[in-house]
């Protein structure tokens, strides 16, 4: 029987598993940093090594010994490097494409299996949530046609990961990029967009954009520490 690995710490990604059993194929998931070593990946000896979200460097030697796809959520070589989701809705972009790399040294530049268009409405989880549901059909391709990835084409161009600081939306002067903020970072392990007084720390989310370009949002406020 073939196996396959899934590589995500976020919760999302979990349902990948169950959804991609069959009677041919065995799916198993790596959630922690510390059960993605080479030695484990040696016992399992995995066909390949799908890795939808994981927020930290994959060493050489893994995938150097082992054929490993990373998702990224732009239009390679658009867009290379950290925060792609809340980089592109900064930028006013509605819509992306999630491109199917191969895992190199050189970070997002690997050889592309496919492409697959993408809404960026929505908020941040929501956003991940389609995101999943669009890896697991890309993953299903790549397995089941057997597809070779070609190289990318074209100059790229970079993003820089952010930072918390960059959530602050006091410096916003327009409604609809304050509700782009908001949005963008309304997800399990974001940052969430914020404002601060001298005392107080205000955390927004789920946010909605009203017809009179008002917002309501839900509001966490605590003490500064």
């Amino acid at each position: 029987m073939k196996t396959y690995l899934i590589i995500s710490e976020k919760e999302w990604n979990k349902s990948l598993i169950e959804r991609l059993q069959d009677e041919q194929t065995n799916w198993l998931l790596i959630d922690k940093r510390e059960d993605f070593t080479f030695e484990n990946l040696k016992k399992i000896n995995p066909l390949k090594v799908f890795v939808p979200h994981w927020s930290y460097y994959i060493p050489q030697e893994i995938y150097s010994n082992f054929e490993c796809v990373v998702f990224h959520e732009t239009d390679l070589p658009f867009g290379r490097g950290g925060s792609p989701i809340q980089n592109l809705i900064e930028r006013q972009f509605v819509a992306t494409k999630v491109s199917a790399i191969k895992v190199t040294k050189e970070i997002d530049a690997g050889d592309i299996y496919l492409k697959k268009e993408m809404s960026l409405l929505g908020t941040a989880e929501e956003i991940f949530i389609r995101i999943n549901k669009i890896v697991e059909l890309m993953i299903r391709e790549i397995v089941e046609l057997d597809l070779k990835p070609y190289p990318q084409e074209g100059s790229p161009t970079f993003f820089k990961r952010r930072n918390q600081s960059q959530s602050d939306i006091n410096s916003l002067t327009e409604l609809d990029r304050v509700f782009d903020y908001i949005r963008m970072l309304d997800a399990e392990g974001y940052p969430k967009a914020f404002l601060e007084t001298d005392n107080l720390r205000m955390e927004f989310t789920r946010a909605s954009l009203k017809a009179d370009q008002s917002i309501y949002a839900d509001v966490k406020i605590t003490l500064k520490k």
